[in-house]
């Protein structure tokens, strides 16, 4: 069996690793599950078996998530947000205006985003295996603990087979080709910390806005992922064909591989393009400055046209900033909308720091949820709906729906909840959450200290934040620098500090302020 050439695609300052192989008439990308290698996956005759057998459908990408594989190490696990930008950046990488996203198991969350956010670039969604929700359908909590500590104690052994086939335990081959996948797939740390964030994954409400043709195929006694995931992410995609198969083994490529191709092969086939898609999955920020009426009354009307005048430059220039776009630009406030969510809520937070310069307070409402665009008109009760939660936001609040926050996990973003509230011509019930993202101010680091004298006055701030918990796009925002120039600085830091990690340099911080 033998692999692709292994190339580089870069999604923002982070490599990620792709293979391209076969030359049918439509692209497939391949998003595979917890953890993947490249190169690794290719001794498993198996896998290769089944990565052929798609090659010969269509034109096939594969990739290694960033933190796994052959793509970079990363400081913190990627929301699946940041993964959709990988995908992207794949796309871009291998020239594929539209493709058919295969997403197994853990795969399939990010695979419904996609195609739910970029309905034009997705020509059919295939779902193996996958599910909407960890903790309803895969692990409890009590599990993921388990599951972690075992990783935390074993990871590399192959001990984790039990968890996904338990079937060929007896097989001694599979066994150390499996230990050999789990050390090359990802280091004992990431593999931890991505069993924590994928039990935070609730896609649900996504579902309805899926609306490109749409296979679900599962396993009737799939050890790893309860069958009523597959039947519920059938009830809730508009049009979608399920298909259960036998089998109690969860990877693709164990069991009866050629089945579930088969019914790829006759569903992509078969299936005509879908229509020209004008609704899409959109997050909406709506922003409305508070008690106007008493700012025009206080600065008199000079004064505050100039000040509303600053005030839209910089709505501009962040909207810009986080790639969002713009709507009803003469408003007093901003409506925009954004391709994901984690960038429509920090767009709300540096608008409204920025605002508050100006001496103006705002309260943001954030939303994620179904638009319609017809040439440059953008509509959708999603937009409604953004619009009230502002309404219903306290003065330098950034109020975000419960969708929101489903889909953020893994974002450096904290809440806390704010209740619920009924909206018209919204059937549901809203969940309120504010955004936490103001922490209690840290003691400076001490300029007396030996060993910190070395560093200067911007990394000894960092370092204060690094020690806060801050991640690096935090400090970026929270400092108003690129991401990029941030982790030059910590690298710095830990390289002058002798240190190997940001735990680390917290713990020396901590240390050195009890001197």
């Amino acid at each position: 069996m033998r692999g692709a050439e292994t190339r580089y695609a870069k999604s923002g300052d982070v490599h990620i690793a792709y293979q391209v192989l076969g030359r049918g008439p439509i692209d497939i990308v391949f998003v595979q599950g917890f953890i993947s290698n490249l190169e690794v996956q290719w001794e498993e005759p198996g896998l290769a078996h089944l990565l052929n057998r798609l090659a010969a459908i269509g034109r096939l990408i594969l990739f290694d998530k960033r933190g796994s594989g052959l793509s970079d190490r990363v400081a913190e696990m990627p929301t699946l947000e940041t993964r959709m930008d990988d995908v992207r950046a794949v796309l871009d990488a291998a020239r594929s205006r539209q493709a058919v996203l295969i997403g197994a198991s853990e795969g399939g969350p990010m695979a419904i985003l996609f195609a739910a956010t970029y309905p034009g670039r997705t020509r059919a969604l295939v779902l193996y295996g996958a599910y909407a929700h960890f903790l309803t359908w895969v692990l409890s909590r009590q599990q993921v603990e388990a599951f972690v500590a075992a990783a935390d104690r074993d990871w590399g052994s192959g001990g984790s087979l039990k968890s996904f086939a338990p079937g060929l335990l007896g097989d001694a081959r599979f066994r150390d080709w499996w230990a050999r996948f789990e050390r090359l797939g990802a280091s004992p740390a990431a593999a931890m910390a991505l069993a924590r964030m994928n039990s935070e994954i609730d896609v649900r409400p996504v579902l309805p806005a899926v609306r490109v043709p749409t296979l679900v195929i599962h396993r009737r006694n799939d050890v790893r992922v309860n069958i009523a995931a597959g039947r519920y992410l059938a009830a809730h995609i508009a049009g979608a064909r399920y298909v259960e198969v036998d089998g109690s083994d969860h990877p693709i490529w164990v069991g009866d591989t050629d089945s579930v191709v088969d019914e790829i092969e006759t569903f992509l086939t078969g299936a005509r393009p879908a229509a020209a898609v004008n609704r899409l999955l959109s997050t909406v920020l709506a922003i409305d400055i508070a008690d106007a009426a008493r700012c025009v009354a206080h600065a008199g009307d000079r004064r505050w046209l100039e000040t509303l005048g600053r005030f839209r430059s910089i709505v501009a220039e962040q909207i810009a900033r986080f790639q969002g776009r713009a709507l009803e630009p003469g408003r007093a406030g901003a409506l925009a909308i954004f391709d994901g969510p984690t960038r429509a809520v920090r767009c709300a937070i540096a608008v409204r720091d920025a605002a508050g310069e100006l001496g103006l307070e705002v309260r943001a409402g954030v939303h994620t949820g179904e638009i319609e665009i017809e040439g440059d008109a953008v509509g959708g009760i999603a937009l409604h709906v953004a619009d009230r939660i502002a309404a219903a936001a306290r003065p330098g609040d950034v109020l975000v729906s419960g969708t929101v926050r489903d889909l953020v996990i893994g974002a450096p973003l904290q809440f806390s909840e704010r209740g619920e509230c009924a909206l018209e011509g919204v059937v549901d019930r809203i969940r309120l959450l504010a955004v936490i993202d103001r922490p209690e101010p840290a003691p400076t680091v001490p300029a007396d200290h030996p060993a910190l004298r070395a560093l200067s006055p911007r990394e000894g701030e960092i370092l204060d934040l690094v020690a806060r918990g801050l991640t690096n796009p935090a400090i970026a925002d929270a400092l108003a620098l690129s991401e990029h120039t941030v982790k030059r600085h910590v690298a710095n830091i830990l390289l002058k500090l002798d240190l190997p990690t940001r735990s680390a340099a917290a713990a020396f911080l901590a240390t050195a302020l009890r001197r």
